[in-house]
This record gives structure tokens, sequence and C-alpha cells, in this order.
């Protein structure tokens, strides 16, 4: 039997099992046991004592019983100090947390993406994460490997966390045929992920808002884009601007 720590461990209530820490870095937090009354599967137990009442039980090599030489009975296992495997409580590098002060700044970004998308006429969308990894090679060459997070699934099958979302986009435009009516105005945020050097603002894990129109030849397209892009900002320093009055209106 493995040794079992003394007192109670408890992980990150959004996780609902133990991983070794090789690819994602988990919180982890312990506590002393309760006073409380605890079930027999939840109350944490001694591994020695546990040897010591097997010593106790087992007959002797002579078969007299439990009154018999205890040295003679099953030891229990080695009990190894220490075995709680510490993990490293910071995230990958090139990765971030999200706590809640920052996380409310992501959310009004997000609302921001979508109301623009919406007022201009697009419609979201989202793709799988996980991607054949011959989908990004298709469109940006072999060199592209060094860039990936990939790997093969146990199908034997190559697959990659998205680096961007383009190749998506014309993957389900392609899926879909003749049976999308163009011209298309699609948008959609997604999560990626890109090994590569990181820099000043830029990491390994990023959020892309893409806004794509299909089916239109002229060059509308791209001042309609150019467009929304305008109109998002000018929302924001709006918003800046409304916040500025009512600090002023507060303070007199």
């Amino acid at each position: 039997m493995p040794p079992i720590p003394s007192s109670l461990h408890i992980f990150h209530p959004c996780l609902n099992h133990y991983l070794k820490p090789n690819f994602f870095s988990l919180s982890y937090f312990s506590i002393s046991a309760p006073k409380f009354p605890l079930s027999s599967q939840l109350i944490p137990i001694n591994p020695r004592t546990l040897s010591s009442v097997a010593n106790a039980l087992s007959p002797s090599e002579n078969g007299s019983g439990g009154g018999g030489d205890r040295s003679s009975a099953l030891a229990g296992p080695p009990v190894l100090e220490n075995s709680v495997q510490k993990i490293d409580v910071n995230p990958p590098k090139g990765t971030r947390d999200f706590p809640p002060e920052e996380m409310r700044l992501r959310n009004w970004l997000f609302h921001n993406f979508r109301e623009v998308s919406r007022l201009t006429g697009f419609e979201e969308v989202d793709y799988p994460v996980l991607e054949s990894e011959a989908l990004f090679i298709r469109k940006a060459g072999e060199e592209i490997r060094d860039q990936l997070y990939c790997f093969e699934d146990r199908g034997n099958r190559r697959v990659a966390l998205r680096p961007e979302l383009t190749p998506s986009l014309a993957r389900l435009v392609i899926q879909k045929g003749k049976s999308l009516s163009l011209p298309l105005k699609w948008f959609a945020i997604g999560q990626c992920w890109r090994y590569e050097r990181m820099t000043r603002g830029r990491r390994r894990e990023h959020y892309q808002w893409n806004m794509d129109i299909i089916g239109v030849p002229e060059v509308t397209a791209e001042a309609e884009l150019i467009s929304s892009i305008v109109t998002f900002f000018l929302r924001k320093l709006e918003s800046h601007h409304q916040m500025w009055d009512s600090r002023l209106i507060v303070e007199r």
C-alpha cells in the first residue's frame, strides 16, 4: 500500500483527478484534517499504524496465532518520507492565469469584440482547439512545425493545438461547400498557442479576434473591416470618457 499523508490534501476544485506536473501546473493546497467525523474513505490513515495492526493480527510462523513472535509476521511496506510530489504553482511558461480582477477586464474586452462584430452584421462561429497538424502545414509550410504544440494521439493521428484561426475557417468553409450562402460575414474569438520566442506583450498562449468576409471580390470587404476596427476604438474611447465624467460627478 503506498504511503498516505497524515493531512488531508485538497486539489483545485476544477480538477477531478491527480495529474503529474508534465505539461500543466496545478494549484495545490494542504490543510490539517478536520476535527468533525468523516467517513472511512476520507480519514487519513498512517501506514505505520496499518503495519502494526497487520503484525498483531497475523499468525506466527509456528501457527500459534496472534500470541506468537511478532517479528515473524509479514512486515508492512516501507514508508517513504516526502512521497507527495511537489508541484510548481506557476503556470507553464508563456501562459497566464486570469484571477477575478483580470477576468473582468478580459470579459469587458471580449464583450466589446462581440458587440462591434454584431453591430456590423457578423455572426459568431468557433472551431476545435485541436486540429490536424497537416492543416497548418498546408497554410504555412513545414517550418511551422517548430512553432506548434503538436503530438500523435492514440489513433496515430498527428494533431496540434491551433496557432491561429484562419486555417480552421478555410476548412469549415470548404466542408460546408455550396450549402453556404455568400457573402459570409463571420467572427470568432479563439484561444491559440504558438511555441515561439516571447516578446513584450506576446506570449505563447494568446486570444485572437477574427473578422472574416468571404464572397466579396471588391475592396469593400477590406473597407468594412477597417470601419469595424475604428468603431471598436471609438467605443473604447467613449467608454473611457464616460468613466472619467462619472468620476468628476462623484468628486463634485
